[in-house]
């Protein structure tokens, strides 16, 4: 402890800035303490004076008159007077612009209303007990430019790049979220990997403020959040240190890159609980097989991906096996002979198997087209005997995925028949040619299904609108030739697909009227076994009728990673802006409903807000926020970073959002992509 400072009665009521004793947080309030702390590491600190949290309500006393009249050259020189709370800028909290600073302060009379707003301030601190609540007085500054610097990506979490953003004048328009800026993302050496906006700092600009960073970085024990400013002449001035309190799940993100890729072709929309053991295991089981049998992905890699997966119901695939992501290559491999002897292998294999690949799918297509023609009608099964049908179903839906890629892989450039889904609209146009209804289009024309996603309950229902086909039309209709070997076992597969789903809505009706499910529907809930479990005669899992009330997830990205706990982690596009949206802020990916402020205060949890400007008064909505969309403002500013603090997704800089964005309408905010979108209804969480 300092001397002079240990006893309540000896703690001064004003204390110069550079003063060694101002670097207690207690006394001074973080702000002003951590500036005096950066002072002391001959960072560029303007001089200043802290009427502390020791200090009664009045303030017109000698001392602090002197102060005033030294730093103010008695009035003629405009003063900062800002808030320094001891509850602000600390690790786990910034209170980003909570509390009052006020600017251009000229003259004593007006000296003492700014501090009076200042300490007044504390008492808004959302209904809690006012923290205290020290001052800190500085000269005004005239900047030339000014504005944000952080030591890493805020929003991505990237340690290896430092964000700087910066307006025209002072960094009060940038940080209250008036002002749009420019936006450079930096390496830490201050090369600029990525510019969005006007060249407002040179290159040596730009290299001290990575020098001021790494300087703090060391001083304070971690990467910092920096206020800063260039004068007239050149000089550099820094503002404020506090750290960073909110980063985006991509800082702890590893594993692969993942995203719907081709697998949301099939699976478009959120798959549930038995969907899941259906459907989305069996593809991948026989995506796995087909990859061990190519042998061209190493066993190691393939047993450490999830090849195919779920995130809150949405479907992903590991995009590095589908060819459509990068795979990192380690500079070793020069010097292993083992990938090439295994490539050597590999091709050995699929020349082998390319030559037989056309017979063996003609057989599995025959053999499964057996074994559906001889599934009895269901109501002449038991349900043990259906349940005994979906677990082969499974099995058999396994290995035509399996052969399905393969012939995909191997077999594309041969692959010139016709394709299901041509076959579909085909069907389904003559058939309502015809008068049919959808139930007898599906029954004498099943090839109809490969337009139609499979879900439990399963569903007849076609799309209402399909190319027109005029099936009375002479000559050969486009679709009308042989499907080849990889359109016929992906038909197959989702066939097999619809019997695994009709067997399980058989199953849910039957318990549901024996009162073992509360409805038909929940049937999707559970798992197979607990399924199992039921038609033994056991009792329904007491949170099925929570699981059915839990929210399917929003959309995900085209490319992200998962963090630790599961959390998506979007990998941003270079330049970190979405075409579709704005430059996201962080804050996680959600769904919600738009709300204007033209509608008035925000009274429904996870509603997203649209405004033009990121106005630091808006602070009071962010714990009922799904989303924070604004048309202006900056990704570093104090409502920015509160955002992120309470995990709200928000994007800056979108175009015409309010107009865009209408009241009710359905959207998507991506915080670290930037993305910003309308979505259909089935998306609501």
């Amino acid at each position: 402890m300092r001397a002079g400072y240990g006893a309540a009665g000896a703690r001064p009521a004003v204390i110069d800035l550079l003063d060694p004793g101002s670097a207690e947080p207690a006394l001074t309030g973080c702000k002003a303490a951590a500036i005096a702390h950066a002072a002391t590491f001959d960072m560029p600190v303007l001089p200043g004076f802290v009427i502390t949290t020791a200090a009664g309500p009045d303030i017109d006393s000698s001392e602090v008159r002197a102060r005033w009249r030294g730093l103010s050259h008695g009035g003629e020189v405009p003063l900062v007077v800002r808030s320094s709370s001891t509850i602000e800028d600390v690790a786990d909290s910034s209170m980003a612009g909570r509390f009052r600073s006020v600017l251009d302060v000229t003259g004593w009379d007006a000296f003492v209303r700014a501090v009076g707003d200042v300490r007044a301030s504390a008492e808004t601190n959302e209904g809690r007990s006012p923290a205290p609540m020290a001052v800190l007085v500085q000269p005004q500054q005239t900047a030339r430019c000014g504005g944000v610097l952080f030591g890493i990506d805020p929003v991505t979490g990237d340690h290896r790049h430092m964000v700087v953003e910066v307006v025209e004048g002072g960094p009060e328009s940038l940080v209250s979220g008036r002002a749009t800026a420019t936006r450079y993302l930096l390496t830490r050496r201050g090369r600029a990997v990525e510019r969005d906006g006007g060249p407002l700092l040179r290159r040596r600009e730009l290299t001290r403020l990575c020098r001021l960073a790494r300087q703090t970085e060391e001083a304070f024990g971690g990467p910092q959040d920096i206020e800063w400013a260039i004068d007239a002449t050149g000089h550099l001035h820094m503002f404020q240190s506090r750290p960073i309190t909110a980063l985006g799940a991509a800082a702890d993100a590893a594993g692969p890159l993942l995203g719907p890729g081709p697998i949301a072709e099939t699976f478009p929309d959120p798959l549930r609980c038995l969907e899941r053991q259906l459907l989305l295991e069996p593809l991948r089981e026989g995506i796995m097989r087909a990859l061990q049998t190519l042998g061209t992905v190493p066993k190691r890699r393939l047993s450490r991906s999830p090849v195919a997966t779920h995130v809150g119901g949405r479907v992903a695939a590991d995009l590095a096996l589908f060819g459509i992501a990068p795979v990192r290559r380690s500079p070793w491999r020069y010097l292993n002979p083992a990938p090439s002897l295994r490539h050597l292998a590999a091709a050995w294999r699929v020349g082998r198997l390319r030559r037989s690949l056309p017979n063996l799918a003609a057989e599995v297509v025959a053999t499964i087209d057996r074994e559906l023609a001889g599934v009895p009608a269901f109501a002449t099964l038991s349900d043990r005997e259906l349940l005994w049908m979906i677990r082969a179903g499974r099995r058999h839906l396994a290995t035509v995925h399996g052969y399905e890629v393969l012939a995909g892989t191997l077999l594309r450039s041969d692959d010139r028949g016709s394709t299901a889904v041509g076959k579909a609209v085909a069907a389904i146009t003559a058939g309502r040619a015809h008068g049919n209804s959808d139930t007898q289009i599906v029954a004498a024309l099943p090839e109809v299904l490969a337009i139609v996603p499979p879900r439990v309950p399963s569903r007849t229902r076609l799309p209402e609108v399909v190319p027109s086909v005029d099936p009375t039309e002479s000559g050969r209709m486009e679709d009308d030739g042989p499907l080849g070997p990889r359109e016929a076992l992906r038909l197959r597969s989702r066939w097999l697909q619809e019997l695994l789903a009709r067997g399980a809505t058989e199953l849910g009706e039957r318990l549901a009227r024996a009162e073992r499910l509360r409805s038909a529907p929940t049937v999707r809930e559970l798992t197979l076994s607990e399924l199992a479990g039921l038609v033994s005669g056991d009792r329904a899992p007491l949170d099925l009728e929570a699981r059915a009330s839990e929210p399917d997830g929003p959309p995900l990205p085209v490319v992200f990673q998962l963090g630790p706990g599961g959390e998506v982690a979007p990998v941003r596009p270079r330049g970190g802006r979405d075409p579709r949206g704005g430059r996201g802020a962080g804050g996680g990916r959600r769904v919600g409903r738009v709300r204007q402020l033209s509608q008035g205060a925000v009274t429904e949890r996870g509603e997203v807000l649209v405004v033009s400007v990121l106005e630091p008064g808006l602070a009071v909505a962010l714990p009922r926020l799904g989303g924070l969309v604004a048309e202006t403002g900056s990704t570093l500013s104090h409502l920015a970073i509160l955002a992120r603090e309470s995990h709200v997704p928000t994007v800056v800089g979108v175009e015409d959002a309010v107009e865009r964005f209408r009241p009710g309408m359905l959207v998507l905010v991506d915080g670290t992509t930037g993305e910003v979108r309308s979505i259909g209804e089935e998306a609501k969480p």
